[in-house]
């Protein structure tokens, strides 16, 4: 076996590749996982999305990266950090489904207690709106005394003009400053709807002999302790990492291959050559 010295070297483990089959190993790890975590799997069309910050603790206890999606309420205008919802790979979706750790939530429960969060919410904003309204009147009112009263306006007229003020004044709903929280995340669920989520929900499948060579080299790759995430931009299936991706760089991509399908030797040449580019070793994986 010949060791890597790129992964030895950043690694809190040691890994090998052997260049004779071209599979990594590592050292076990204890999978300690929590049967009662179940993972609410949003399915938006045939994406599979997570939500809820503590499913997105959850898969990422269990190793799985994903990809996050949306905006952030405080910065919407940029693209560099990203928040929910979470978009899982086909692969670490079959694998929450295989642990029985993920339920596809049913369309009319996306939203547990949906209903009742509209109602507080619109509550909400109308009390804001009718407190607002009344300091806007007041401080249009505190306006209107300092104007008159630096031109020196008789009483009268200053009380005229103040009913006048009174009756007229509108404050338009576009002008009310809206308060985003961003503390709470308000997406949970109570007991009975996580025990709900244990059941067999029908989570969409990809019966194909492709789909099942992913996700066998997947399974294997994330049982050896490697993170995996998608490798669309380096040409293969997976970039795979000694440890967390906040804290490794990529040090594999992972193209996933049948054991009998044949491969152009151009093919071959070309991953190599990009994977050299970008520092990394191609590994050719077959189930």
């Amino acid at each position: 076996m010949l060791a890597d010295p790129a992964v030895s070297q950043t690694s809190m483990c040691s890994y090998w590749l052997s260049p004779v089959c071209g599979v990594l190993e590592s050292p076990s790890m204890d999978d300690h996982q929590d049967s009662s975590l179940v993972v609410g799997v949003g399915l938006c069309d045939s994406a599979p999305l997570l939500w809820r910050l503590q499913d997105l603790k959850t898969v990422r206890s269990l190793g799985l990266v994903g990809a996050l999606l949306g905006s952030l309420p405080r910065t919407p205008r940029q693209n560099q950090r990203l928040g929910r919802p979470l978009l899982l790979l086909p692969e670490e979706e079959k694998l929450l489904r295989d642990e029985e750790a993920a339920g596809a939530l049913p369309g009319q429960n996306q939203d547990v207690g949906g209903v009742e969060l509209q109602r507080r919410f619109e509550e909400d904003q109308q009390r804001s709106f009718e407190e607002q309204s009344v300091l806007a009147l007041e401080d249009r009112k505190s306006a209107l005394l300092r104007a008159m009263t630096s031109s020196h306006t008789g009483e009268s007229a200053l009380r005229r003009r103040l009913e006048a003020l009174d009756h007229s004044f509108t404050f338009p709903q576009s002008a009310m400053a809206v308060q985003l929280s961003t503390a709470r995340a308000g997406l949970s669920y109570c007991p009975e709807a996580r025990a709900h989520l244990q059941a067999n929900w029908p989570i969409r499948e990809q019966n194909s002999p492709r789909s099942d060579a992913r996700c066998q080299v997947f399974r294997d790759l994330r049982g050896r302790g490697f993170f995996l995430t998608s490798a669309g931009k380096f040409g293969g299936d997976f970039l795979v990492y000694p440890g967390d991706p906040l804290r490794f760089h990529a040090h594999f991509i992972a193209v996933c291959l049948m054991l009998d399908e044949s491969v152009c030797l151009l093919d071959v040449l070309a991953v190599a050559r990009l994977g050299s580019n970008v520092k990394k070793t191609v590994l050719l994986c077959s189930p």
